[in-house]
């Protein structure tokens, strides 16, 4: 290789060490941050997701990373249905896997939609996560998203995945490790590989995400350290 050509390489390459630097600084750069307590809005939080509580509803451990994770920038409120009273006291909703709900219950969480609410919904077709409950339990997280016609009603349609396991992503902004993402058609705003669904509903607007596993960031590894910020970065462009 002549004198010429070695610079020549030298200089791409310290062009390529220089890039690979920058992505990284602008993604820690992009963390989410921390709000100061006393400015944290509510956010309403739904899911059958061992989030709050482990399985075994201790006290101990204080939660999950996901729950420390919003707990940074949201006053997390726990509700258990989405009847006109409990989504009355928040603007943003956060569901992910929840059980399902009867009809009078998804009425009104579309008409809080409809009336200005926000609401970021994690629905997995095929949800990897594991449980200690057995099959069959009432409490155990339901293994694909049990949508009674919400999904429908917005003009979406929810996929299982055609091949299982890890797969990487992009998520508000990060690479994230999900699970046996679904797919998402229909007529929102969707990412091109069909993992978000971003749609506007009367007022208010929906983002569905394809995926929950995700937020099981500790069991994933260090393959899935922006799992997280992900998360919060969608719940911030809703606003």
């Amino acid at each position: 290789m002549t004198k010429a050509r070695r610079r020549a390489l030298g200089l791409v390459v310290a062009a390529l060490i220089a890039a690979l630097l920058a992505f990284a600084l602008a993604q820690r750069s992009a963390q989410p941050s921390a709000r100061p307590a006393a400015k944290r809005p509510v956010l309403l939080l739904l899911t059958s997701l061992p989030l709050v509580f482990g399985e075994d509803f201790s006290l101990q451990g204080g939660g999950s990373p996901a729950l420390a994770a919003l707990r940074t920038r949201y006053r997390v409120v726990p509700i258990s249905v989405t009847d006109p009273a409990e989504i009355a006291r928040g603007r943003l909703l956060l569901m992910v896997q929840p059980l399902a709900e009867p009809a009078e219950d998804l009425v009104a969480l579309d008409g809080w939609v409809r009336r200005g609410g926000r609401l970021l919904l994690l629905a997995d077709p095929l949800l990897e996560w594991p449980s200690k409950r057995p099959l069959g339990d009432r409490l155990r997280p339901p293994a694909m998203f049990m949508d009674t016609g919400l999904l429908a009603h917005w003009g979406l349609r929810l996929d299982a995945p055609d091949e299982r396991g890890p797969t990487l992503r992009k998520l508000g902004g990060y690479s994230v490790l999900t699970v046996s993402p679904g797919a998402l058609i229909g007529g929102c705003a969707i990412s091109s590989d069909r993992l978000v669904a971003r749609c506007r509903i009367g007022n208010g607007r929906a983002t569905i995400i394809a995926d929950a596993d995700f937020l099981d960031a500790d069991r994933l590894g260090a393959s899935a350290g922006h799992n997280l910020d992900a998360l919060l970065a969608e719940l911030a462009a809703l606003g």
